[in-house]
């Protein structure tokens, strides 16, 4: 799955535990350049769902803390929001949270012709994924060929 920046892992320790005092989740994080700027991308969840008073709080929070500690050396915006319906799957709990639920897996490299994957969320398992797939096929992915992997959206 994708790899976690230098830039991510140095300011993972000024998230946690801002997000972790308001009774939140950090479900995921991105610094990406996007034009001719730089995005902090904090996703934060909770049971229930997270609101827009949740992220304005940990959004001025972050603020704060990032702007005592400084980690990050570049000019950047800050976003915070709920991972979505579609949210990505990254931590061993959130495969075992998600056990039975539909799933979309992305690979980097196509296997039998396909890049893209939907079934059911068997589990995780010494650092393989297993989906039901098609209805009664069980298929195994090493989660370095895995890019993504996100709760599917279903109409």
């Amino acid at each position: 799955m994708a790899k976690i920046s230098n830039t991510e892992k140095k300011i993972m320790p000024f998230l946690e535990p801002i997000i972790a005092e308001k009774n939140l989740e950090l479900v995921d994080l991105e610094f990406v350049k996007e034009g001719a700027n730089w995005y902090l991308r904090v996703y934060i969840d909770k049971e229930g769902g997270v609101d827009i008073d949740d992220c304005e709080g940990v959004s001025r929070a972050l603020e704060a803390g990032l702007d005592a500690g400084d980690p990050i050396e570049q000019a950047y915006i800050l976003e915070v929001s709920s991972p979505g319906i579609d949210r990505p799957l990254k931590k061993e709990a959130d495969f075992e949270k998600y056990r039975g639920e539909i799933i979309d897996i992305k690979l980097y490299k196509a296997r039998d012709g396909q890049k893209q994957y939907q079934g059911k969320l068997l589990g995780l398992e010494n650092g393989a994924i297993s989906i039901e797939y098609e209805g009664n096929l069980v298929i195994t992915f090493e989660q370095k060929e895995v890019a993504a992997v996100r709760l599917a959206v279903i109409f």
